[in-house]
């Protein structure tokens, strides 16, 4: 069957799901374009990055875990404490069909529940799927950091994108 927007479940995303989660992040890691990190860390290691709250994951009407998103602090400063950097990743199989705008959409309203008033994310230039996906969530871009960071021997700039709550704040 294939997978569509109404067939997806979400969930809170947990422990138990970081194999498949951590499978999904080493295809983004492959692709060049998702982010400039080059391992899949340990669930320990995930775990303490990522706010303990806005943890989604996609789940196929298979229970295959389709995709995932969670939020990162940008700050460990109490005036940042509302904003937090999203990320969003789809298995390859199951990109185009809207996964991601669902995790978007859920990880919008999850991070509004926990006082989050501002959500950022940082993109690199050239992949415009991702781009465009937090440009339909209400993300605007603040600005593009050029060659902000070096993967591979390559330079790449990074679109900041932002979307300020209209809940919170």
């Amino acid at each position: 069957m294939m997978l569509t927007t109404a067939t997806i479940q979400l969930l809170p995303l947990t422990t138990e799901h970081y194999p498949a989660v951590s499978a999904i992040y080493a295809e983004g890691i492959a692709t060049g374009q998702a982010t400039f990190a080059t391992d899949v860390p340990a669930w320990a290691e995930w775990d303490a990055s990522h706010l303990p709250h806005s943890r989604v994951v996609a789940l196929s009407e298979a229970g295959q875990v389709a995709g995932w998103a969670a939020l990162t602090p940008v700050s460990g400063r109490c005036v940042y404490r509302g904003v937090a950097e999203v990320s969003v990743y789809v298995g390859a199989a199951h990109r185009g069909r809207g996964v991601g705008q669902r995790l978007l959409a859920q990880l919008v309203a999850e991070s509004e529940q926990h006082g989050i008033w501002t959500l950022q994310a940082g993109i690199m230039r050239l992949n415009a799927a991702s781009l465009r996906l937090h440009e339909q969530a209400g993300f605007r871009l603040v600005g593009v950091r050029e060659r902000l960071g070096q993967l591979q021997g390559q330079w790449h700039d990074v679109c900041l994108l932002e979307r300020r709550s209209r809940v919170v704040g």
